[in-house]
Parts: C-alpha cells; sequence; structure tokens
C-alpha cells in the first residue's frame, strides 16, 4: 500500500524527507478537522505532516488516510520511496518488512517506536 505524504511542517520544510526514511505513522481519532488523520513523524523532526486525505491532495495510485485507517494500528510504520516538493510518495511496510527494520539496529524504527523495545 502507497501513501501520499504532505509535509506541512512549516519549520522543516520537506527536509526531513529522504528517500527510505522512515515515517511513523499515528492515528489521530481526536483531530477536530479529521477523525481519520493519520500523523506522519519522523525521527529528529517529530511530526513532520499527514497522510493525504482529500481526492485534491492524494497522488493517483496512493491510498488515502481514510481507505488506511482500519487497515493498520494505531501506530505504524512507512518508507519513503518518492519525493517532490512537499509531498512524497511512502510505502506502508509489510509484517516482512518491518521485522527487517526491527532486525537491523541503525534502523529508525528503533528510535520512533513506542513498542519496540518489547519486541
Amino acid at each position: 500500500m502507497y501513501i501520499t505524504v504532505l509535509a506541512l511542517n512549516k519549520l522543516h520544510g520537506s527536509r526531513p524527507l529522504a528517500i527510505n526514511g522512515i515515517i511513523k505513522l499515528v492515528k489521530e481519532p481526536d483531530n477536530k478537522y479529521d477523525t481519520e488523520a493519520i500523523a506522519c513523524e519522523m525521527r529528529y523532526f517529530g511530526k513532520i505532516g499527514y497522510v493525504a486525505n482529500s481526492t485534491n491532495t492524494v497522488v493517483k495510485g496512493c491510498m488515502s488516510s481514510g481507505r488506511v485507517y482500519d487497515k493498520i494500528e494505531d501506530e505504524y510504520f512507512a518508507k519513503i520511496k518518492f519525493i517532490t516538493d512537499h509531498i512524497a510518495i511512502a510505502k506502508i511496510l509489510t509484517s516482512d518488512e518491518y521485522i527487517e527494520e526491527i532486525e537491523n539496529p541503525e534502523s529508525d524504527v528503533h528510535y520512533l517506536s513506542e513498542n519496540s523495545a518489547s519486541e
């Protein structure tokens, strides 16, 4: 599954975005603008933006946050595959890909996950 990440952080702009960078996806059910909002966080930068949820912002071939919302846990991970301006396309990690990241001691998953210490 691919998603469009809108990097909304005015302080950092698109600087945090890097090919193969790990993004932590965090559901925000109490978000006042969108109850299916999924925030995107990165190591060193914190929240960098959101998964797109509008027909005007979702890149063709990607899933909106509304379509992804019930398919992921409250905390999940994706890897950036493409970047343009303030938009990135990321691939949501499969279970096997997540395990590979956990087995890599250099992976940002270890710094972003609240659960990786217990896995």
